[in-house]
């Protein structure tokens, strides 16, 4: 089962608005692109076999492979179609083991011949450079049907999302943006998080970094006296956009100004 949050006071994190697992596997798999691909080794019978895999998501959210008939992993895949793919969320600081990433679990098949045209069209969307070998007749497109997830959003955040969870799910609306509102945040407006962090948390906070953005709220990695730890700020309301997310960070600052 997925861990959901509701709506509550910052002092009790439990009960904090937040996306549920199924929300967080579903975006992060949306946006990475790229994994450790792990099939089951056709020469060391019973041994996992790790490959880098770029991948891309038809609209279930399933992950689609572009490989060739060369590759290990595929010896591996025709002879056992059984293999798990962890993606990660790329950090550029900070512990590894804090941020999030997600194992999943299925069986990766060859694409039937009328389902090519479509995922190829998907595929080169997120992938343009493949189209210079797309063609070749030693590649093929396999699709993973998902079986099971496991989703770790950090230190003590963690859980199984059933697949069926994980297909009714959608990437959160700033997906894309995430990226850009963090940098933002984190680079020019230090003391608005400082402050947002000591307002919500009632802690003294000393530093104070973004380390997520969704449409219910952000988490903060923030630094105390005794220690760091994260917490999470929630929104009044959902937002759908950056500009959106700007109006409303703008609001929030200008509130606790007021307090």
């Amino acid at each position: 089962m997925s861990k959901h949050a509701g709506a509550g006071s910052v002092s009790d994190p439990s009960l904090i608005a937040a996306p549920s697992f199924a929300e967080r596997a579903r975006t992060l798999i949306y946006t990475a692109r790229m994994g450790s691909l792990s099939t089951l080794s056709r020469k060391q019978a019973g041994f996992p076999f790790g490959s880098l895999m770029p991948y891309g998501v038809d609209q279930q959210g399933r992950p689609l492979f572009l490989i060739s008939s060369m590759a290990m992993h595929t010896h591996n895949l025709k002879a056992d179609a059984r293999a798990s793919l962890l993606v990660t969320h790329p950090l550029s600081d900070g512990d590894p083991l804090g941020a999030a990433r997600v194992t999943v679990l299925g069986s990766a098949l060859p694409v039937p011949p009328p389902e090519v045209a479509g995922v190829r069209k998907l595929y080169l969307e997120l992938h343009p450079n493949s189209r210079h070998w797309v063609d070749f007749d030693d590649f093929s497109f396999f699709r993973m049907d998902v079986v099971d997830l496991y989703y770790v959003g950090g230190f003590g955040v963690m859980g199984w999302v059933s697949a069926s969870e994980y297909s009714q799910a959608s990437p959160d609306p700033l997906a894309e943006a995430a990226s850009a509102i963090m940098g933002h945040m984190n680079a020019d407006h230090e003391d608005a998080l400082l402050l947002l962090s000591r307002i919500c948390s009632g802690m003294a906070v000393q530093e104070a970094k973004m380390t997520a953005v969704d449409r219910l709220g952000f988490d903060v990695r923030v630094k105390m006296e005794d220690g760091v730890r994260g917490i999470r700020i929630p929104f009044s309301r959902p937002v759908n956009s950056a500009a959106e997310t700007r109006q409303m960070l703008v609001s929030m600052v200008q509130e606790a100004r007021q307090k």
